[in-house]
Parts: C-alpha cells; structure tokens; sequence
C-alpha cells in the first residue's frame, strides 16, 4: 500500500494456537499469510503455542514464558503450554492455557501494538482471545473459522448436541460471529452457515487453504524422491498423501485393493505416504490378506511430496461422510494434489465439489468401495486426450489458490476495514 492510508492499519497480530515454524510441517497457511503480508509492507506477527500439535516437541524447555523466533520475515510468538497427546483432558488444558497466555503475556511483550486482530480456530478459544485483546487495544476483529465448532465435534461424535458443552460452544460461536468486524471461512459454504444460524452472510469471506506454486514447482525438481515402487513404470500407481486417523477412513482404500486382486489386476498399486494411529490397523488388514499391491512408505519430509505426487498416475483422498461437507471441503492435501498436474479421485460427498465443477478430478459416492473401485477404473482405461484435460485443468485451479493470490483476498478485507475506519 502507497497512500497516507498506509499507517492506518500498519500491525497484524495473527493469533494461531497450532501455529508452526515453516519447516516442521505443511500447515503453514498463516505463515505464508504473514509473510506476503510483510513483503507488502505490514508488520505481522503470529502467536502460537510452545506445544507443538501433532508433535512431542516444546519450543520451549526453560521457564520463559515465551520466546520469539523469526522465520524469513515473520516473527512468531511462542507462549509456553504444557504437550499433550491426542484429544483428552490434557488438550483441553492446553487450550486454555494458550488462551490464558495470549491475555496475559501481550502485556507483558515488546511489540507495537496490534491496529488489527486476526484469530482463527479450530476451537474457539483464539477467537475468544482475539476479542478479548480488539477491546483492550480498541482495534477491529477478523476472526477465521477452519472448523466449524462445535458442529465438528458433534459430528465425530465427541459431543452431544443438547449437552451442555455443546450449547456454550454454540453461544460463543454466535457471540463472537456477531462481534467480530470480518468473518473469513476456508470452506464456500460459510455463507450458509451463517445463514442457517441467523448471522448476516454478507459477513462471511471465502479463503481456502492453497499452495505456494513457486516452491513447490522447485521442491518438485530438485527434491527427488527415488522409490521403488514409485519409479515402477510397469504398474498404475494411485497415491495418498497425508494422515492416517478415523477421520481419513484409508479402509476403503486397503478394501480396494483387495477387490482389485481378487478381480485378477495385477497391474494396480496403491502407494500410502503418512502415518497416524489407524496405520497399524491398516497394515494388519494388508497382511492378513496377502495384499501386494499395498505398499506403506511412512512418513516422509515434506518438501518430498511435489516430486512424489508428480509420478503417480492418479492421487486419492478418503474421508467419512458427514453433513457438514455440504459447506466445502478445505483439505490442506488438495491443492498439492492439483499442483502436480495428477488429476484426483475422493470419495467425499461435498458441497461446493472443486473436484467436478472444475473437472480436475472424480468425486465417487462415499461409503462404498464399489464406486472407489470404479472410479479407478475409469481412470485407468480412460483416453489419454481426456486424462490430459484433467491434468491442464489441475495445473490451472492450483494458480488459483497460490498463496499470493489468497493474499490478496485477505488483503482486501484489511482495507475495507481500513476504509471505514
């Protein structure tokens, strides 16, 4: 920004619990977020939890209570938490200690004051924090939500709808929804939602998660990944990526390929990238059936994954099939698969389907192996005229959510509350 209006929003303050340091994973949106933002000119900084999610790591081993480290030119804030492993007792206390922590310690750290607040879920805690600092700072609110709590929840079938919990997660939804000056969703639907649950959907702004194209495209060429079974020329390789959880449901893709062997395809192989507490189950199934063309690679560096994705015949995502996908869906794997020019097959029956409407790939009813089965094989005896034109369409929807483009996006929503400042 090159006018007067510069200065009227200068400071962001992003505050992300799960935030990571770049290289420790792929859920890096909000540092791509902070750092196109400060390549422009602003000065954002990011706060997150010692506690890394999904980790045993602390960035944080001494009795500070935060540290600050930079990443390129984004500062991040790490507030001291206690680990935790999975979703029981100990993570809800990390969650409000986080919370705690951010109203704490902001008073206490050097750093210019925020002239805007931007806090994003997944539990609504952050969005709580960052209402609590927009007051004390007399500054506006973005609040962003990537899960929709506690409708998730309820769907897993961790909460009751009617319970307490439930009812003053709903209420604090709607406090904050309705306190908040911006309302940024991952998913198209988010204007349905509000909808549904009363809130003006003009509120609501759609940025799903994306891609950095640049380093990618440069990870895919000089980040080989040499793999036996990935550099088989013989076989058509179908690829996952990503974690292994109930949320995941990769039984339909061991099922798969048991009914591709049983069906006498001995050219198929399905090739599994990532790990998570459903893994060893999967793996039992592989064994006890004798499944060759299932072949378990475990986790892998992520800056690998271009190059891998790239030499598949055709990348898969699985999940379970609830309600809330009639909103969209914002996994973090699509727009990696998109980059590589493979096109996709799922099985997830979503709203809003990027897969179909922008003919990148095939969307199969969900919960039945059969139409898995059947989408590859659509795929494997399609011409090559029309598997080109879902490669081209790939390429092309992954520009799209580059993370510079999502940037801008997010830049307008920054001036338009600058504007009415």
């Amino acid at each position: 920004m090159n006018s007067k209006k510069e200065n009227k929003i200068k400071n962001i303050w992003m505050l992300n619990h799960y935030g990571i340091p770049p290289e420790l994973g792929p859920l890096n949106r909000h540092y791509m977020f902070a750092k196109n933002l400060n390549n422009r000119g602003y000065n954002t900084t990011i706060f997150a939890s010692s506690a890394l999610h999904y980790t045993n790591e602390n960035m944080i081993t001494t009795n500070e209570d935060y540290i600050v480290k930079k990443y390129s030119n984004v500062p991040f804030i790490f507030l001291k938490t206690n680990n935790y492993y999975g979703n029981g007792k100990k993570r809800i206390i990390n969650m409000y200690q986080y919370f705690k922590q951010v109203i704490k310690l902001t008073k206490k750290i050097n750093i210019e004051k925020p002239d805007v607040i931007f806090a994003t879920s997944p539990h609504p805690l952050t969005w709580l924090a960052g209402y609590f600092l927009a007051k004390r700072y007399k500054v506006k609110l973005i609040v962003e939500t990537r899960d929709l709590w506690p409708e998730v929840l309820i769907h897993m079938g961790g909460l009751k709808r009617k319970g307490l919990i439930a009812t003053l997660l709903f209420k604090l939804e709607k406090f904050i929804y309705n306190k908040a000056d911006k309302l940024v969703f991952t998913v198209e639907g988010g204007k349905d939602y509000l909808e549904e649950i009363g809130i003006d959907p003009s509120k609501a702004n759609y940025i799903n998660n994306g891609i950095d194209i640049d380093e990618f495209n440069y990870n895919k060429e000089n980040n080989i990944y040499e793999d036996i079974d990935l550099d088989d020329n013989y076989h058509y390789k179908i690829v996952y990526t990503g974690s292994m959880g109930v949320a995941n449901e990769l039984n339909y893709i061991v099922e798969t390929a048991k009914m591709f062997r049983d069906n006498g395809y001995n050219n198929i192989k399905f090739i599994l990238f990532g790990d998570g507490y459903k893994k060893p189950e999967l793996e039992k199934y592989v064994e006890e059936n004798n499944l060759k063309n299932v072949k378990f690679k475990g986790l892998v560096e992520k800056k690998y994954i271009p190059n891998i994705l790239t030499k598949s015949n055709l990348n898969i995502y699985t999940g379970k099939n609830i309600p809330l996908y009639k909103y969209g869906l914002s996994l973090n794997k699509m727009f990696d698969y998109f980059a590589s020019g493979i096109p996709t097959l799922s099985n997830f029956d979503s709203g809003y389907d990027m897969l179909e409407e922008n003919k990148v790939g095939i969307t199969v009813k969900s919960g039945s192996v059969e139409a898995l089965y059947e989408g590859i094989l659509r795929f494997n005896n399609m011409d090559k005229k029309e598997y080109d034109t879902y490669s081209k369409n790939s390429l092309k929807l992954a520009k799209d959510f580059d993370f510079k483009i999502l940037t801008d996006k997010l830049e307008e929503i920054i001036k338009d509350i600058e504007n009415n400042i």
